[in-house]
């Protein structure tokens, strides 16, 4: 520091660190709009399709019968408490964003060992009664032990996001009276715009 006050004259020196702040600041703004990084602070199941990589994941928990009682984040985010869950919506955020721009997302999307952790805890916190009931152990091959220690996946394969879920395997149009609507529906407002500037005059 007192080099540079040595190097720049004091008033030249404030002018130096408010322009590099005002530089960060607005590169910061900038990220933050173009990401729609507040958006990710809420529970809506759109945000998910913000990154376009998403939209098999959304089209298909959309026609599931999840889509009517729980969100992505009441699957995919820690409940135990408000820091944990933001704490794991952070960093999942951060990974997330950097495959993406880096353009080294996967064909098929899969969980990582902390999102699986994380899912399997919310299926057994909404399902209890189902895990833990007696009367629904002569239902399932085994015992108590069978139903929690293996994840509930291994059996129910098509909840909620069905059993293919690659880039180019879901038709958006599931649920939609049609696929023009459907298309609207999950793309994201910034890939519209790019896709109107685009578009010949």
């Amino acid at each position: 520091m007192r080099i540079l006050r040595a190097l720049i004259p004091p008033k030249k020196w404030q002018l130096a660190v408010i322009v590099l702040l005002g530089i960060i600041a607005g590169l910061g703004m900038f990220i933050m709009r173009e990401s729609n990084a507040v958006s990710y602070l809420g529970d809506d199941p759109k945000t998910c399709v913000n990154c376009h990589v998403m939209t098999t994941q959304y089209t298909t928990w959309q026609n599931s019968s999840h889509s009517n009682v729980a969100s992505c984040n009441d699957c995919h985010v820690p409940h135990d408490n408000f820091v944990k869950k933001y704490a794991f919506k952070a960093k999942d955020g951060l990974y997330h964003a950097t495959i993406f721009t880096m353009r080294a997302e996967p064909e098929v999307i899969t969980m990582h060992k902390p999102g699986q952790e994380v899912v399997q805890q919310n299926c057994i916190r909404c399902h209890s009664p189902q895990v833990t009931d007696a009367k629904t152990s002569s239902w399932i091959e085994g015992h108590y032990g069978n139903r929690t220690d293996r994840t509930c996946w291994d059996c129910h394969r098509e909840v909620p996001h069905g059993r293919v879920r690659s880039l180019s395997t879901v038709n958006v149009s599931l649920d939609k009276p049609s696929e023009k609507e459907a298309k609207e529906a999950i793309v994201p407002e910034w890939i519209k715009n790019q896709m109107n500037q685009e578009k010949p005059e």
